[in-house]
């Protein structure tokens, strides 16, 4: 794969990860463990992925500018 794709890379993975502990919880707190709760469990998580992945595209590079601006760079030391 190209470097280039890394950072759709890195928004793929990062949004399953994310959406599916999230959807898990949620899931969790809702029904419980009840019968069928992992067919619950993965079709929040479908759902919660196909939202995420494009919101973490679009939203990465607005962190990424916010991230920049609050974190001071280090200076050039003087020798």
């Amino acid at each position: 794969m190209s470097p280039r794709l890394a950072p759709v890379l890195f928004g793929f993975i990062l949004s399953a990860l994310m959406s599916l502990i999230v959807s898990g919880v949620a899931t969790m707190r809702n029904a419980g463990l009840v019968d069928g709760f992992l067919g619950l469990w993965i079709s929040a998580w479908l759902l919660s992925w196909l939202i995420a992945f494009p919101t973490v595209l679009i939203v990465a590079p607005v962190a990424r500018r916010l991230v920049g601006k609050l974190v001071k760079t280090p200076s050039a030391q003087v020798r």
